[in-house]
């Protein structure tokens, strides 16, 4: 869920990342509707190149033409984008444009880095080990956490990351979360085994053909390997990997579960709901909204005529669009068992304890129903701790609006107070 979002903004930024200079290294902020993005020119003749840092995005080649006295234009074949500038007073002036949208952006010398304080950095008081298991083809390459004098009753978590291709740090706009906990974690005394996705980083296996099950199955393979080392195996999980620690919990797979912002209701409501809030944060009615919606559940059900309804609709052309694209995706593997995936009716069968927490300004995964499904539905357990957090977004980063597009200009990558709240839960079991 976090991830399709974060590719849409990447398609329009990678744009941005263009911008002039007589050479050297320059950087600015593309000003984005809603947000700002830090760009990296590297222009010299040789190579040169963009860079999105807060995209993770580098390298991009560019083609560059110096215009007499102090002109730049430079073009990016890749995306379809050019910026022309010019230098005034060790600045460059000037505007990026793709897709028919033009952008101010002014760049100066230097390069922009973005700061993301919370990422662990060495010496570390803990342990890691390099490791690996296999689920069927799937070979999954990962990092064990070891707090210091670990033993075989030491806790221990596997992760599980959201939906889409991630590295085992969950890494997004250079925010490293996994990472984050596995540091918080380790300095608790909790052991963490954090890994890249199936196809993803060093992992290998099919990633397009497989589904939320498959994913599962990865993550298993992972607590077979942590059974063989510890007596208390848990799992933490975020957003979709939420859904898959309560599909393993269910199967008396784990000895406890934390959840962040896990979703529960079905795949097909919960982007239901992301899409409403899209449409209304992009200053569409009410009426738009919902009648979009209506067409969107239309194309989630597999509807034979929803194409003649379409067409005969009021939706505005972009709207038509936009369901027309989806349908493609639609027929993947993944997305047919995602629509369908609905874990309410497994939560009864969690006998394990269980720590759920979401964003009062979650925009993706909506706290007020996937909490209350949990409320509903788990068995009850004295351990067990359902909290939505106030003020914070999907990431667990305190906010304005809960937008993603958000995430890459706050620097806190995962709120101090959720990471209390997980390694004094799982030391109190």
């Amino acid at each position: 869920m976090v991830k399709k979002t974060v590719f849409v903004v990447l398609n329009i930024l990678a744009g941005a990342l263009f911008a002039y200079s007589q050479s050297g290294t320059w950087s600015g902020e593309l000003e984005l509707p809603g947000f700002k993005m830090p760009i990296v020119f590297h222009l010299d003749d040789d190579n040169p190149s963009i860079d999105s840092p807060s995209q993770g995005v580098k390298g991009i080649p560019i083609q560059i033409t110096r215009e007499a006295p102090a002109g730049l234009s430079v073009s990016i074949p890749a995306i379809g984008a050019t910026y022309q500038g010019v230098n005034l007073d060790n600045k460059i002036i000037g505007k990026y444009t793709q897709s028919g949208m033009t952008f101010p952006l002014t760049l100066v010398p230097g390069e922009m880095l973005i700061s993301r304080p919370q990422t662990p950095k060495p010496p570390y008081p803990y342990s890691q080990e390099e490791v690996k298991f296999a689920n069927r083809d799937a070979i999954l390459k990962g990092t064990l956490t070891l707090p210091e004098g670990y033993s075989k009753e030491t806790p221990v978590v596997i992760m599980i990351t959201g939906s889409g291709l991630q590295n085992r740090d969950e890494e997004i706009f250079e925010h490293k979360p996994f990472a984050v906990i596995a540091d918080a974690l380790a300095r608790n005394g909790i052991a963490s085994l954090r890994y890249d996705d199936r196809g993803f980083g060093e992992s290998s296996g099919d990633a397009v053909n497989c589904t939320t099950e498959d994913l599962m199955n990865d993550a298993l393979a992972g607590i077979d390997l942590l059974r063989d080392r510890f007596n208390k195996v848990g799992v933490l999980g975020h957003s979709e990997g939420g859904t898959i620690s309560f599909m393993l919990g269910a199967d008396k797979k784990v000895d406890f579960i934390v959840s962040l912002a896990g979703m529960v209701v079905s795949g097909k409501e919960t982007l239901l709901d992301q899409n409403r809030y899209l449409l209304s944060q992009a200053g569409y009615p009410q009426a738009t909204v919902d009648e979009y919606c209506e067409f969107l559940a239309l194309a989630f059900d597999g509807d034979k005529d929803m194409n003649k309804k379409l067409e005969a609709s009021s939706l505005p052309i972009e709207l038509k669009m936009n369901v027309q694209a989806g349908l493609e995706q639609l027929k993947t593997p993944y997305m047919q068992y995602f629509l369908t995936t609905d874990v309410r009716d497994r939560l009864g069968k969690v006998v394990c304890p269980v720590l759920a927490l979401n964003g009062t300004k979650d925009s993706q995964v909506f706290h007020e129903n996937n909490l209350g499904a949990l409320n509903n539905g788990l068995p009850s357990n004295n351990s067990n701790k359902v909290m939505p957090m106030d003020g914070l977004n999907h990431l667990f980063q305190h906010c304005e609006t809960g937008s993603s597009v958000e995430y890459a200009t706050i620097e806190e990558t995962i709120s101090p107070d959720v990471l209390a709240i997980i390694t004094q839960w799982i030391n109190s079991l």
